[in-house]
């Protein structure tokens, strides 16, 4: 067996585990919602992410690590991420689940429209093609009119222009900041903000015992689903790893199905399907721009 078959083999496992993780959370958010607002939920997730990586910095002696010279950056990005997370929560409860995995996926189009304005990256023609693309996907998977469209899928939409600008500022970031600098202000700042917005009336829920262990799979879940598909792009490119991402779309179809009885929408395959297609165009866009780079 190739080399190359092997780490496409690898990155298929590490994304199974991505694909899990995500579907775990989506399930866990909307039964905690059942308790808990999307501030609660995030403010318990925080707070377990906390000593999550302070117990890791600690027994590792990486507190070195942590640096305070980007805070403004940090943040800026954690609003981002906190907002994000929050409408996407709150989508889970509103939605067939399918429908907000599909408008999530939207996010790479949303980072191809507003890194020159954040990263200073060129935007190409085919990129603006991918986006065009990307945002008729959008059209077909909410189909918008008076009878359809609705908070639930305005939220979806939105958390996807929240988690772009996650990873764009993630990306400034990395050229200066180690992962446990970055981990470590994500959580300690997102507690500051759970604690703030979910506190401003003076009553923070606290979880009775049939949420608390959906609000541990969700933190647990949140860390894995990263860490595979960290992983995963580690061993092979991403225009493998992102047709394996999509199909967390029918295997959250499938679930939403069989657990709460969504109806499977075929418009809403369609337009993921043409949401795929733009992201898998801008892929091929940048790896061909890298490679004429190289030349």
């Amino acid at each position: 067996m190739s080399l190359e078959n092997t780490n496409i083999g690898k990155a298929a496992l590490w994304m199974i585990g991505a694909i899990a993780s995500f579907s775990a959370m989506a399930i866990a958010g909307r039964e905690a919602g059942h308790q808990l607002d999307t501030f609660e939920i995030m403010t318990y997730r925080s707070l377990i992410g906390v000593i999550i990586v302070v117990a890791v910095l600690t027994l590792t002696g990486s507190w070195k690590q942590v640096s305070r010279q980007r805070l403004g950056i940090h943040l800026i990005r954690n609003a981002a991420h906190f907002t994000g997370q929050n409408l996407w929560f709150f989508a889970v409860t509103m939605i067939p689940l399918a429908q907000v995995f599909a408008l999530e996926f939207t996010s790479p189009l949303w980072v191809v429209m507003l890194s020159p304005l954040i990263l200073g990256e060129a935007l190409t023609r085919p990129r603006v093609q991918a986006a065009v693309l990307g945002f008729v996907g959008i059209l077909i998977v909410a189909r918008p009119s008076p009878e359809t469209m609705n908070i639930g899928i305005i939220t979806a939409a939105s958390s996807a222009i929240f988690f772009a600008l996650t990873i764009m500022f993630t990306k400034r970031l990395t050229r200066d900041e180690s992962i446990a600098s970055i981990l470590f202000w994500l959580t300690a700042m997102q507690l500051v903000m759970g604690v703030t917005m979910a506190g401003w009336d003076g009553d923070i829920a606290i979880p009775d015992q049939t949420t608390m262990p959906w609000l541990l799979l969700i933190a647990f879940a949140g860390l894995t689903a990263h860490f595979c598909m960290t992983n995963a792009l580690a061993v092979a490119p991403a225009t493998v790893v992102v047709p394996i991402d999509f199909t967390r779309l029918p295997v959250i179809a499938l679930l939403g199905m069989l657990i709460y009885k969504e109806p499977l929408d075929i418009w809403v395959l369609c337009g993921a399907i043409v949401i795929f297609m733009a992201n898998y165009m801008n892929i091929m866009d940048a790896k061909t721009t890298k490679r004429s780079r190289v030349n």
